[in-house]
């Protein structure tokens, strides 16, 4: 019997982890030949599946990321490129990657590389079909943050203290982009923050829903080149008003049980 290549396809993808990766980019242009460098290092180097696809998102950068991308990426068949016409904020360009993927599996990893991207291969690790999201935890005992300015290393940890007290599940990091997600989930997300603070968002509405949330040791570095395109004031008042919103969905509202 002759085996087809789409049959093959199959029967690997039915063995192995079958994985995309979504990397949210904005005014990133200094970036890019690192992420290049990182992604295919992590491709190459994947042990126990498959990196299907590597979905590059430019969120309406006024630089030159989507040149860059262009030059670097465009000839690579596992590279898909989305583009917003317009800014609109992390967590809205990591949706747009992952509908634009063809895996069960999609990972999101930070453009700046602080997450070094081959930590995906400890996340994958704990991959299984009981699982909604995986995320990297630098505050874990076994995890290391390095070189991060005192000062927002501060204002994460009580961020996340302050998200510990209202979720079910009980982690150490809460605000961290590294993570893979089981696919099927993000159709029954419904995220109202499109800015950094969705990522919580997105954590929140998968542990109100009692899907099982999994986190692995990580080492969050300082960025190498570029800048931090977060505004510190108002991230911080869009946490509190989520909390609030978390804290008042706890005391009076229903919870969306998985059935």
């Amino acid at each position: 019997m002759v085996t087809t290549l789409k049959e093959a396809q199959s029967e690997a993808d039915q063995c192995t982890v079958v994985l995309s990766i979504v990397v949210p980019c904005f005014n990133e242009e200094l970036g890019v030949a690192q992420l290049h460098q990182r992604l295919c290092q992590v491709r190459d180097s994947f042990i126990g599946g498959v990196i299907r696809e590597v979905i590059l998102v430019d969120d309406g950068s006024s630089d030159s990321t989507w040149e860059r991308f262009q030059a670097l990426f465009g000839n690579y068949p596992w590279v898909k490129l989305v583009r917003h016409p317009a800014n609109r904020g992390i967590t809205a360009a990591i949706r747009s990657g992952i509908e634009a993927s063809s895996s069960p599996w999609v990972a999101t990893i930070d453009a700046d590389c602080t997450y070094d991207p081959l930590q995906l291969q400890q996340l994958a690790s704990l991959i299984d079909d009981r699982v909604a999201m995986i995320t990297a935890s630098p505050y874990h005992p076994k995890g290391r943050v390095i070189g991060v300015p005192r000062w927002r290393l501060v204002l994460s940890k009580l961020a996340s203290s302050g998200y510990r007290l209202l979720f079910k599940q009980k982690l150490h990091t809460y605000t961290s982009c590294f993570r893979i997600y089981r696919k099927e989930v993000w159709s029954r997300l419904t995220i109202s923050q499109e800015g950094f603070v969705g990522v919580a968002e997105i954590a929140w509405q998968i542990d109100r829903m009692g899907e099982r949330i999994l986190e692995a040791p990580a080492v969050l570095t300082t960025r190498k080149v570029g800048f931090s395109k977060m505004r510190t004031v108002p991230v911080i008042r869009q946490h509190i008003a989520l909390m609030t919103r978390i804290l008042i969905a706890r005391l009076f509202g229903k919870t969306d049980r998985k059935t």
